[in-house]
């Protein structure tokens, strides 16, 4: 016999059991369903690109990130490191068949090869939303919108979604006359969360001067968060020299959350910055009010020109993108969602002495009730059917009553499918047994849907 090979899971990467999969599944088909409400549409991009797309203008960390090599047939080739480089190179190659302004959402896998740690893994998923060719007012709310809508959907009350603008922030360091360095202090502002105000003057200190350096945190920390939203505005408004579109974008926003009524979950906080240089107007982050540490768990803004590599037309768009594992880390120690989520209503057991026959009859009679149900498909012992039924965290059990001695079994219907012969198996004597609290109650199989729906924990 030959040696077994070892089962095991490259570094950086991971199994998903299923009751894990099942709550990162139901919470992708919960903002999915945000998404598609809004007039999102989904598309979708190869997992492998030419790495030329991919790493046309990275800086050196990102190459060091890629996974990268010749296919079979010498093609320097890449897996995808994010969602929006691909996005990118989507609307170039597919222009012409678009139309605009293009919503899209995007869920998928995406892989960077960096050392793996706590909360970080070279295999992860991201979901994306963006609207691309308009460049106005009511796209930045809407995109601001579909966040707030997420989240409710997903049952967090206690959130805050921190906005700000980057050309108000662009304005002030052309003041400072800082605006060559500006990515370099957009980086380090956008740590100020993480390491603190000291640490950040320090770092600016050594770009900018110590003076200027005091200057741009005090722009970026002059209020406290949640402080009045026109009050910050006029302070970072005469700081950057007064009125312009930015500032006019921003109230105009603001406005639009007001006329929504949902204004009160949005703070100005003009230390939000994003790092990244392809931001060029609204930028925003989210945070659970209720975990702060956890950070950001929806982020994004509005770029300029994202084809600009691709094509010679110039694109705007606005999105954001969830982060998933970090959401649903949170979501978990919020005790939101259900601790063992499961798809399934109820499970038929097999007693002896019953029929697969009855069973399996009176299961499609509760599918077409509305109900999902699983039925055991054989008369093992009843305490390995309920310890099935634990692990998969199904919380109700039906017995189907077997018929009384000298009943023909043969009356029952062949092809049990067919809805008038369902009609014979709402009649049916039946226990249905709360699983978590082994309580039982007996009533007919009609009667089960309205005591399923009623009885849900």
């Amino acid at each position: 016999m030959s040696e077994l090979i070892q089962p095991k899971v490259l570094k950086g990467f991971r199994d998903f059991l299923p009751r894990d999969e099942i709550r990162r599944a139901l919470l992708i088909e919960t903002v999915t369903n945000v998404f598609r409400n809004a007039g999102f549409v989904p598309i979708d991009t190869p997992a492998l690109e030419y790495s030329e797309v991919l790493l046309r203008k990275s800086n050196g960390e990102t190459e060091k990130q890629v996974f990268r090599f010749n296919d079979n047939g010498g093609r320097d080739i890449a897996l995808r490191f994010d969602l929006t480089v691909p996005f990118a190179r989507f609307i170039a190659e597919h222009y012409s068949e678009l139309y605009f302004p293009f919503k899209r959402y995007h869920i998928a896998k995406v892989w960077r090869g960096e050392k793996p740690q706590a909360g970080r893994y070279r295999e992860f998923i991201q979901c994306d939303f963006d609207s691309v060719g308009s460049d106005c007012a009511y796209t930045d709310f809407e995109i601001l919108k579909v966040m707030y809508s997420a989240l409710k959907a997903l049952g967090v009350t206690n959130f805050r979604i921190h906005i700000s603008h980057r050309g108000i922030f662009n304005r002030f360091l052309d003041r400072l006359e800082l605006k060559d360095k500006s990515e370099d202090i957009l980086r380090i502002v956008d740590k100020l969360a993480k390491i603190g105000k000291e640490a950040v003057i320090e770092q600016l200190a050594e770009i900018a001067g110590a003076e200027k350096a005091e200057q741009i945190v005090q722009y970026s920390n002059s209020f406290p968060v949640g402080a009045d939203f026109e009050t910050v505005l006029a302070h970072i408004e005469s700081l950057a020299g007064g009125a312009a579109p930015d500032t006019a974008r921003l109230r105009d926003v603001y406005q639009l959350l007001c006329d929504a009524g949902i204004a009160d979950s949005f703070v100005l906080d003009p230390s939000i910055t994003r790092g990244l240089d392809y931001y060029t107007g609204i930028v925003y982050e989210t945070f659970l009010t209720d975990l702060p540490q956890l950070g950001s768990v929806c982020s994004g803004g509005r770029y300029d020109n994202l084809t600009g590599l691709y094509m010679k037309d110039t694109v705007s768009g606005v999105g954001a993108s969830i982060g998933l594992d970090r959401l649903l880390a949170g979501l978990e120690q919020l005790g939101i969602g259900s601790k063992e989520a499961c798809f399934i209503d109820a499970i038929v057991f097999y007693e002896k002495g019953n029929s697969i026959r009855r069973n399996s009859a009176a299961a499609s009679y509760l599918e077409q009730c509305g109900c999902r149900v699983e039925v055991f498909p054989e008369p093992k012992k009843i305490q390995q059917q309920y310890g099935y039924a634990e692990k998969k965290g199904i919380d109700w059990g039906l017995f189907i009553e077997p018929l009384p001695e000298g009943s023909d079994s043969n009356s029952e219907p062949d092809e049990v499918s067919v809805s008038p012969a369902l009609q014979n198996c709402a009649e049916m004597p039946v226990r249905l047994k709360h699983l978590p609290s082994r309580t039982e109650t007996h009533l007919l199989l009609k009667d089960v849907p309205a005591s399923l729906k009623g009885g849900k924990k």
